[in-house]
């Protein structure tokens, strides 16, 4: 090659590395929008200040201090573990404390140094400093400031709330330490792995002497760990329970054990039932901070380096433990549209509404005489109400909205009267429970105790999607309905159920994809689950559907006459939930198991 070409060769090459330079600053562009912050203080513990500030900010937000794990850095943890888009949503402030190599040749905050982590000194004093700095600058209400963190970070955050009770409101430990497991170096590789045990009287002794003369109230605590964390071993879990609950003077008996999207958790609270401290066990995880990448109201996050998909946002459920999530207080205004206002209406009758808020709408609820008929999450929200299964003359709609942050809304009531309905008797509505012995994961022969073997089962629930094994459809459901009367009309059923978790888009599909309800009168097969359950022809198919949702519970719509003369009156009848297509071989979604899942019948004597 001659000299020219080389160098035109290497002009290429140059251009080249610069166009995928700006490719990459062009993928980094969300972090741009954090800044960074000097002069905020004395900062004796050295450590770099970045802020992410929503614009508009309203005075009195709330602020989160995120504090990154060893090897991370401010620029890319609170994007990746969706902090940024929950300040966005939620409205509060960010303050991404990044700590220096000069001070910790691994990145990591100094957690284990007692001048670092005590009130008044080194890294503690610093991030306060940030705090301040906030308070100053961005009229952050003091009383909602909260802190969370990673591994190290998340030992920090303990540090925190132990210096400064009196400036954090809660906090997040994320695969941490309890506060003064170690103050040397050494020490801290024996506190993280095997881990050490004390009774939680020691342990909270440790944090009430970070601040001995504090008399006011100790900040939440949220803890999370995997189950199959072998950096920092899970017993840290337990042992920053027991400090946490022992500072805020109550016992280490969970007050509410039950699981979200599939974990186990559990929440302590006091005397007077407001929740103080709860933990969060991550099965199958190892260090990380769990989020759950995609789209949708709970989920969040880019999977990387110690950000683990896990299919929970972390973030999400730590934000709400906090509040951050309930912006204003005000309910979501909805006026139901249709029917009018004393009209008389006889078979399938359009009920609408219009629904708003300054937060967003979550879902619209339609409501025969107190009594649910069917739900709406999309706008305009509409369904049609079958007029024929209730009774002749009058009757009572209303419409419930619900906003993103919890808030309930409430229509005015609008009369209307039923021509050609059931008949004047005076219906009776009856819950019942799924039966957890059948709901269609266990073992033949295990007498409902144990689980099956196969690729979807597990503590999440029950399984609706494909699994390796081909094999799809598997939330089968079971109820003993035998006391509704034997002569008894029935008019309304509707089927409840509890969001378990779920792995990629279930509902997603080219062709098209919905969640529906086949019921059968009796069991499907023998009365013990197998494998043949899944395919076995119901009575009646397609009765009902389930819109998409990502949390929470999920109510279907009223069943159709088909579904209603396939309720057993005289025995068990049994629900599956399927979808209409089929699944890839990894989108798949879990519901809660044993009562979780609820069918309410109404019928007529």
């Amino acid at each position: 090659m001659s000299t020219s070409a080389r160098r035109s060769w290497h002009r290429t090459i140059q251009s080249m590395r610069v166009l995928f330079l700006l490719m990459a600053m062009a993928l980094q562009a969300p972090a741009l929008a954090q800044s960074e912050v000097t002069g905020f203080g004395s900062n004796p513990g050295a450590l770099r200040m970045f802020k992410y500030v929503p614009a508009g900010l309203p005075a009195n937000s709330p602020l989160v201090v995120a504090l990154h794990g060893c090897a991370q850095s401010a620029s890319s943890y609170d994007a990746e573990t969706g902090w940024q888009m929950l300040a966005d949503r939620w409205q509060f402030a960010l303050v991404l404390p990044q700590q220096q190599s000069a001070n910790n040749s691994s990145g990591c905050f100094n957690w284990f140094e007692s001048g670092d982590t005590a009130r008044g000194q080194g890294e503690t004093l610093s991030i306060k400093q940030m705090v301040d700095r906030m308070i100053a600058d961005h009229a952050i209400a003091p009383s909602r400031v909260y802190v969370t963190g990673l591994s190290a970070g998340g030992a920090m955050t303990a540090a925190m709330l132990a210096a400064y009770p009196d400036v954090f409101a809660g906090g997040a430990i994320l695969s941490g330490l309890p506060y003064r497991c170690a103050t040397t170096q050494s020490a801290a590789f024996s506190c993280m792995n095997p881990g050490t045990n004390l009774a939680p009287a020691q342990w909270g002794d440790r944090v009430r002497a970070a601040y001995p003369s504090w008399t006011g109230p100790w900040p939440l605590v949220s803890i999370w760990h995997g189950d199959a964390d072998y950096t920092v071993r899970p017993m840290n879990l337990t042992e920053s329970m027991e400090q946490w609950t022992d500072v805020h003077g109550i016992d280490q008996v969970a007050d509410v054990s039950d699981t979200v999207a599939g974990y186990p958790h559990r929440l302590y609270k006091n005397a007077a039932g407001q929740p103080l401290v709860e933990t969060y066990t991550i099965s199958g995880m190892g260090h990380g901070t769990p989020v759950d990448p995609g789209t949708g109201e709970t989920q969040c996050g880019v999977a990387g380096a110690y950000i683990l998909d896990a299919n929970i946002c972390s973030s999400y459920y730590i934000g709400r433990f906090w509040g951050l999530d309930n912006l204003d207080g005000v309910a979501p205004s909805v006026s139901l549209t249709a029917p009018s206002e004393g009209a008389t209406v006889s078979g399938d009758v359009a009920v609408s509404a219009t629904a708003s808020d300054d937060i967003g709408m979550d879902h619209v609820e339609f409501l025969l005489d107190g009594n649910l008929l069917g739900s709406d999450a999309a706008a305009p929200y509409a369904m049609t109400w079958n007029s024929s299964n209730a009774s002749d003359g009058p009757h009572v709609l209303q419409a419930k909205a619900l906003d993103l942050a919890g808030n309930v809304g409430t229509s005015a009531q609008v009369n209307v009267v039923v021509s050609g309905g059931s008949g004047g008797a005076t219906p009776v509505t009856v819950v019942f429970d799924n039966e957890d012995g059948n709901d269609g994961y266990v073992k033949a022969g295990s007498g409902g105790s144990a689980p099956a073997v196969g690729t979807l089962e597990s503590v999440y629930g029950l399984a609706i999607g494909r699994g390796a094994d081909g094999k799809f459809n598997r939330a089968l459901l079971s109820f003993d309905t035998s006391a509704i009367p034997d002569g008894a009309t029935v008019t309304s059923a509707r089927l409840d159920v509890a969001y378990g978790s779920a792995y990629g888009d279930p509902w997603s599909n080219p062709a098209g994809n919905t969640l529906v309800v086949d019921v059968h009168r009796g069991c499907m097969g023998g009365c013990a689950a197998e494998a043949a359950d899944w395919a076995y022809a119901a009575v009646a198919t397609g009765v009902a559907q389930l819109l998409p949702f990502s949390g929470g519970s999920q109510t279907s719509n009223v069943f159709s006459a088909p579904g209603l003369a396939a309720v057993n009156k005289g025995g068990r009848t049994q629900l599956r939930l399927r979808f209409t297509a089929d699944q890839n071989a990894t989108s798949h979604l879990w519901i809660g198991h044993g009562t979780s899942a609820k069918l309410t019948v109404t019928y007529t004597p």
